[in-house]
């Protein structure tokens, strides 16, 4: 114990003496987003007295799911879709420029025809373009936040222009198209947009362990493996054979796939076990 003075108020107190289960804190994003949310419900708010600016015509069963889909939208916009483009666009100046090298194609490791490394690295750059389409769906149906339907979607206590305001703040915030649910009901009682980009991160997932795991099959050897190409050596793999080189961001993207594959079981179930509201 120490004689500082905690940060916290007694109920956040209790739950972490209460639920000390994985050590993890939330994610600084979604923090964040709840800083956002409650900015915006401030502004929406100005004629209420200023001890209620930032809580009133709230609960936390439309503020939390409101924070959740701000969180995801956000990240989605400024950190995933460029990153993907990125990537696509990586990829695709290594199609132009393998594309007259030729090398053997494989159907269940064994060899078939003949492909071109740019053809086999298109089938990757269009990989990741479907990604980008299918995140880009979702996107629509995230932007529908719950506000406004307080504790059960009925909107008690929300004055009708509140949750517009909210939205509002948060447009001109993000630049990104905010707008109330066209449901409350729907937006409190169920999670099924933030399920539905859970399942579309697993497919990505999906994708990148197969393009990693080609390139680690294509890597291998020097001598008895493939080496059909050779990736760069970014760091010393064994201390007993100096030589080895591992293909340690190929395997790395695959642990991060692994990682989100196991988080969309998590994901799934944690959406259909919401009771009523």
């Amino acid at each position: 114990m120490t004689d500082t003075a905690p940060l916290w108020g007694t109920q956040t107190q209790l739950a972490v003496e209460n639920f000390p289960i994985s050590g993890e804190r939330l994610h600084p994003a979604f923090i964040r987003a709840l800083g956002a949310v409650k900015a915006a419900a401030a502004e929406s708010n100005l004629a209420v007295h200023p001890n209620d600016h930032v809580n009133a015509s709230q609960s936390s069963n439309d503020v939390i799911p409101t924070t959740a889909h701000v969180t995801a939208a956000v990240m989605l916009d400024q950190s995933l879709l460029p990153a993907l483009a990125d990537l696509r666009a990586a990829i695709q100046t290594r199609v132009d420029a393998l594309g007259n090298t030729i090398k053997t194609g494989r159907t269940h490791l064994m060899d078939a025809m003949p492909i071109s490394l740019g053809q086999e690295l298109s089938g990757w750059a269009q990989q990741v373009a479907s990604a980008e389409a299918r995140l880009g769906a979702v996107q629509l149906r995230l932007h529908r936040l719950a506000v406004g339907g307080t504790a059960v979607g009925t909107g008690l206590n929300a004055p009708p222009t509140y949750a517009e305001g909210v939205c509002q703040a948060l447009r001109q915030r993000y630049r990104l198209d905010f707008g109330v649910a066209q449901n409350h009901f729907e937006a409190l009682s169920s999670l099924d947009t933030l399920a539905e980009l859970s399942g579309q991160l697993k497919v990505l997932a999906g994708s990148l362990m197969k393009i990693s795991n080609d390139l680690r099959w294509m890597n291998s050897g020097p001598l008895a493996g493939l080496a059909e190409i050779a990736l760069p050596a970014l760091q010393a793999g064994s201390s007993i054979m100096p030589g080895k080189v591992n293909p340690v961001i190929p395997e790395a993207v695959c642990m991060v796939c692994a990682r989100v594959i196991g988080n969309d079981a998590a994901v799934t179930i944690a959406a259909q076990s919401g009771n009523f509201q």
